[in-house]
């Protein structure tokens, strides 16, 4: 009797940890976060060698912010689509367009 109540406990924690784990896994954006840090390291990087303006750096970070915004936007109803994934990986391509071409445009501090 208490094994069998045992075995019931814990076959419902593993559904529930399963469970849970779905409606997690929708909502993740590791590969956006990811991608912002490293643009937001490319930027600091840019305003320390002297590449990027700080006018230049106020833009480029304001686009990151931009892009976080609507990162929160997409997970708000709990589910990252695949068309929305999408949608965040176009502004991630565009904002590390722009840092490149920030940095590499011949303007120096």
């Amino acid at each position: 009797m208490r094994l069998n109540r045992r075995l019931t406990v814990i076959g419902l924690l593993i559904i529930v940890t399963l469970c849970s784990a779905t409606v997690f896994a929708g909502q993740t954006t590791p590969g956006v976060d990811r991608r912002e840090g490293r643009q937001s390291r490319r930027i600091k990087q840019g305003v320390r060698s002297g590449s990027l303006t700080h006018r230049e750096a106020r833009h480029l970070r304001a686009q990151q912010s931009r892009i976080r915004a609507h990162e929160r936007r997409v997970k708000a109803d709990g589910v990252v689509t695949a068309r929305e994934r999408a949608s965040l990986q176009h502004q991630e391509n565009r904002a590390s367009r722009n840092v490149y071409r920030k940095k590499h445009n011949r303007r120096v501090r």
